[in-house]
């Protein structure tokens, strides 16, 4: 195991942000222009002029590239106003103080105009003004319970197309002003918390071997907190968790320093749970039966918190409760001063209080799980075998408490928290209903003492 990262000569964050107060910004470009060549072309930009205000005079920024970022979201289904990045010329070093030591700035925007309830259909991203706001306190959220990520800051943005067409909703030919978000850039983010270069996916072994253990448990209780979906991680060689065989780091940084030592930085949250409300592939992989609540939040929370119990050890599970147990009163404390909207804040606080629900005493966190390697699914008392392909249940799986006994087999709901069974794998046993397995096959006791 390495050796806990070691912080040197670790910088402040930019005066951009050094506060939380929303900023206020012009952006005037061919933004058309540039969406329609960027969404295929990543390298397409194209030039503009950007505005602050300090002091009360006005600071005027010319000749920035503005292009647009990210994956999924640079498509045109998923947002009609993709995220975009806006890289600041040398000079703004010199006249800008507010930008003094940044080469670009990432803008997470409203990405459409739907209404508060309508994800979209692929990937199930919030495309209105809540989606950057509710996404911005995830950032505070996880400041506040001490999980290193990027800056970020809440801005108003007035958009102007210099290239406006006529009959577009909204409309072009005047100013648009809509709710964003500044995020830092993982360069910055790493020399900042003392570290020398990013470790790319290429050259990432796994998180067994390159992250200390601690700090890696403490990301996957953190995500777990926020219902987010949307990351990779190799925890070690032979790991084929939902992505993590293709994408070894996805929407996490591997922030190394001089001596070879890493660390992990979680980042990108606009599909998470806790800033969506709900997930389109939700009944595919999981059930709400499972949840005491019958809440699909609180199903999400404790399927990567149980699966948790398949990565560490008891030590080192015990360690991550009690961290995030001592940062609770800090974790509502953010959601309490975060201005969210009341649909977002509803859901904040359901999955906070699912996640700290399900860590608070060992009874709620060693729920019943598999242990036999040789488990089976029944469909009825009477050993009547389903979804036989998929083989034996993993170890780890949680299951519910007995909902009925017969002879040595209990009817229980099934967690898929390790995706055994998501598409297309998919078993409509697990899905819809209960099922029947041997009683022996159940225990806490997992990871045992």
């Amino acid at each position: 195991m390495l050796a806990r990262f070691t912080v040197v000569a670790a910088i402040a964050a930019s005066q951009l942000f050094s506060s939380a107060e929303p900023l206020a910004l012009d952006l005037k470009a061919p933004l058309n222009d540039l969406f329609a060549h960027a969404r295929t072309d990543d390298t397409y930009a194209v030039r503009g002029t950007l505005v602050y205000h300090e002091r009360g005079q006005a600071v005027t920024i010319d000749d920035v590239k503005v292009s647009v970022r990210g994956n999924t979201s640079r498509r045109e289904s998923e947002c009609a106003f993709p995220k975009l990045k806006v890289q600041l010329p040398d000079a703004a070093r010199r006249t800008a103080r507010l930008f003094d030591g940044l080469d670009s700035i990432k803008i997470g925007t409203h990405c459409g105009e739907a209404a508060d309830n309508g994800i979209t259909i692929k990937f199930g991203r919030l495309p209105n003004e809540h989606s950057p706001l509710r996404e911005l306190f995830v950032y505070h959220l996880l400041e506040a319970v001490g999980m290193p990520t990027l800056k970020a800051r809440g801005a108003k943005i007035t958009y102007i197309y210099s290239d406006p067409q006529p009959a577009r909703t909204p409309r072009q030919d005047e100013p648009l002003v809509r709710q964003a978000m500044l995020v830092e850039d993982t360069e910055a983010a790493v020399k900042r918390l003392g570290g020398t270069h990013e470790i790319n996916e290429k050259d990432f072994t796994n998180a067994r071997a390159q992250f200390p253990i601690a700090e890696t448990a403490r990301l996957a209780f953190a995500e777990a907190m926020i219902g987010n979906f949307d990351w990779c991680l190799k925890m070690a060689d032979g790991d084929r968790y939902r992505c993590n065989a293709r994408h070894p780091l996805w929407n996490v940084v591997a922030a190394a320093n001089a001596d070879g030592q890493a660390r992990p930085l979680m980042y990108d949250f606009d599909v998470s749970g806790i800033v969506t409300g709900h997930h389109p592939w939700f009944t595919d992989v999981f059930t709400a039966e499972f949840s005491p609540t019958k809440s699909p939040a609180e199903t999400e929370v404790l399927a990567q918190i149980q699966r948790t119990r398949s990565l560490f050890s008891r030590w080192d599970l015990d360690a991550a409760r009690r961290d995030f147990m001592n940062h609770k009163a800090d974790a509502y404390k953010a959601l309490d001063q975060s201005g969210l909207d009341a649909g977002g804040r509803r859901i904040a606080r359901q999955y906070l209080d699912s996640f700290y629900r399900a860590i608070a005493t060992d009874d709620a966190f060693y729920r019943p799980v598999v242990v036999d390697s040789d488990a089976r699914l029944y469909g009825d008392a009477n050993r009547r075998a389903v979804c036989s392909a998929s083989g034996t249940i993993p170890i780890g799986t949680p299951v519910s408490q007995p909902l009925q006994t017969n002879g040595g087999l209990v009817q229980v709901w099934i967690l898929d928290a390790l995706w055994h069974w998501a598409p297309p794998a998919r078993c409509a046993a697990v899905h819809e209903g209960p099922v029947w397995i041997e009683a022996g096959a159940i225990s806490r006791d997992y990871p045992s003492r």
